[in-house]
């Protein structure tokens, strides 16, 4: 089972939608039958086994076993994932374009960068599971509380100077078999930390997380 799977293809992401099959595959987590499933969510066997069928003929879930019981199989299935991600591609010709009107200080703008962001890397880990290969991919996460306006403010002016003097020092338009990486920062405040004076609560030193992968082989899109 994967951690998380990207759904591109628009059916599939209808599929998931309907609120009886998103409980059947929250409770997939574990490996469960039309009649396990039925018991633990307080349905009807039949209806339950039609989702069941609509989920894996999109991929949503799959077989993990068959068990004899008397003169009956009973097919034991599971979720393909443990969390989905509807891509922006299953929207077709509405998904946001980050080129379309690009601005800094647009919070839908950027809402546009990480739909496409989404929607990029999906189709990546779609075209490295189908070849059996890994992505090249590198993530940081950290939280951060300013003391001021002007010190959020201050904060992105030199980020910004960061990214684009080290975007300028490594890239290389010529460079024979190179690979364009695409880079994304986003500033965004978290939702619920705001008091009602305006202020956030108090909290302790926020981490910097980050990941890493580079394996010897990866996926040429």
């Amino acid at each position: 089972m994967l951690d998380v799977a990207v759904i591109e293809e628009p059916a599939a992401a209808e599929a998931s939608l309907d609120p009886i099959r998103s409980r059947i595959l929250a409770a997939l987590a574990e490996p469960g039958s039309a009649a396990m499933l039925a018991a633990r969510l307080g349905l009807p066997r039949q209806k339950v086994n039609y989702h069941l069928k609509e989920l894996e003929r999109h991929g949503l879930v799959e077989l993990a076993e068959e068990r004899r019981k008397g003169n009956v199989t009973e097919r034991v299935f599971h979720a393909t994932a443990a969390s989905y991600v509807i891509s922006p591609s299953a929207l077709a010709a509405v998904s946001p374009d980050p080129s379309r009107a690009p601005d800094q200080l647009s919070a839908r703008w950027l809402l546009a960068l990480g739909a496409r962001l989404v929607q990029e890397v999906g189709t990546l880990l779609t075209g490295a599971s189908r070849a059996g290969k890994r992505v090249a991919t590198f993530g940081i996460d950290a939280e951060v509380r300013f003391a001021s306006a002007a010190d959020r403010t201050a904060f992105a002016d030199e980020l910004s100077q960061a990214v684009a003097a080290l975007v300028s020092r490594y890239h290389d338009e010529s460079a024979p078999g190179g690979r364009s990486n695409r880079v994304v920062v986003g500033l965004h405040q978290i939702p619920g930390t705001a008091s009602p004076a305006g202020r956030p609560p108090a909290s302790g030193a926020a981490p910097v997380q980050g990941t890493a992968s580079a394996p010897e082989q990866e996926t040429r899109e």
